[in-house]
């Protein structure tokens, strides 16, 4: 085997590896970002409907006393109590409920860090297709050498390029529930 065929041979291998492996990686932070986001829409919607079953638990516990006033009766004791108390319990779990829906902005910024993945991914194909439609049948080795030189150059920027692009963590931050980091 001639030197050339050795030297083009290696940068083939190398390209393809590179492709394969950019590809690997990114479509596997991807799943991740995916599995991710299941668990918190899961998690949040966990919380959504404890806290509405308490609400309704709280609302309904007090029924009682609610029908008494209603039909001009006075309520005893322990039902006044328990009235004076339920606009507190009640607002303890709408906040919790509320705290429970701010985890959207953490799933928004998972799905839109996986979308800037799979444009990434969609766009690091579209430039080896592009540099591969400039390698002629009729290209010696050495242009075919320099083209895929060229080709893995522009590859290796633009994943670093992604990967710098892309957060490692996604933050939450509200004024009521303080600052949430995952991941």
């Amino acid at each position: 085997m001639t030197t050339r065929k050795k030297i083009l041979g290696s940068h083939v291998k190398r390209l393809l590896s590179g492709v394969s492996d950019h590809g690997r990686r990114h479509l596997s932070e991807v799943e991740t970002d995916l599995v991710q986001t299941t668990l918190l829409l899961e998690e949040a919607v966990e919380k959504l409907t404890s806290s509405f079953m308490a609400i309704h638990h709280v609302v309904d516990s007090r029924q009682e006393a609610i029908n008494r006033l209603l039909a001009g009766q006075a309520p005893t004791a322990e039902e006044s109590a328990c009235l004076t108390g339920m606009s507190g319990e009640i607002a303890g779990h709408v906040n919790a409920a509320v705290t429970s829906m701010q985890f959207q902005d953490m799933t928004s910024q998972l799905l839109d860090r996986t979308l800037r993945r799979v444009t990434g991914l969609r766009e690091f194909l579209t430039t080896l297709s592009e540099h591969g439609d400039e390698i002629l049948p009729e290209s010696d080795g050495d242009e075919i050498v320099e083209r895929l030189g060229k080709v893995s150059m522009a590859l290796a920027i633009q994943s670093l390029e992604l990967r710098s692009m892309l957060r490692k963590s996604v933050e939450q931050r509200h004024l009521e529930s303080g600052d949430v980091e995952l991941f």
